[in-house]
């Protein structure tokens, strides 16, 4: 919650971030953020991972009286996504018109370049454990025949035990 309305009732940060960039993108990339924010639920979580629509081309019109044209939807995709964003690009149109209200969309051009996606959370880094931990950790796990599943327990002990603050005397 970083603002708040002249009533004084908190707005979630995401509400002014979109009032502010809504603008500039339908400026710069014909796109809306919304379009954005919604790419999973358009594209699928598969192609949503390795895919994102970069900007929408609108055909340039000389009159004002010019029939209107469907616009071409630039997507960035990476690796063997491409592919499987053409072969479902029919279902891809159908759906981005639908969530726009209209048909907009005429055809999909693809770009292949890397596409920036969270990396996933950094691994956490635990404390050492004690020459007490340790001790009861090993005890605890030594009866376990299986070398390899001896040692992945152990690992899993010392990662849940690495992760509790140490109880100092």
């Amino acid at each position: 919650m970083a603002g708040r309305t002249p009533y004084g009732n908190p707005v979630p940060v995401s509400d002014l971030a979109t009032k502010i960039l809504d603008p500039v993108l339908r400026k710069r990339a014909g796109i809306s953020i919304g379009l954005v924010q919604s790419w999973e639920e358009i594209a699928g979580p598969r192609l949503a991972s390795r895919s994102r629509p970069e900007k929408i081309q609108w055909p340039r019109r000389l009159h004002e009286d010019d029939p209107f044209e469907p616009a071409v939807l630039v997507i960035a995709c990476e690796g063997m996504a491409a592919l499987h964003l053409q072969h479902e690009t029919g279902e891809i149109i159908n759906r981005v018109n639908a969530f726009l209200g209209f048909t907009a969309i005429g055809r999909i051009r693809i770009v292949q370049k890397p596409v920036t996606t969270d990396k996933g959370r950094p691994k956490p880094a635990f404390r050492p454990l004690t020459a007490a931990e340790q001790t009861r950790l090993s005890s605890t796990v030594g009866l376990i025949e299986d070398d390899g599943l001896r040692a992945s327990l152990e690992r899993l002990g010392a990662s849940i035990l690495g992760e509790r603050k140490s109880k100092t005397p």
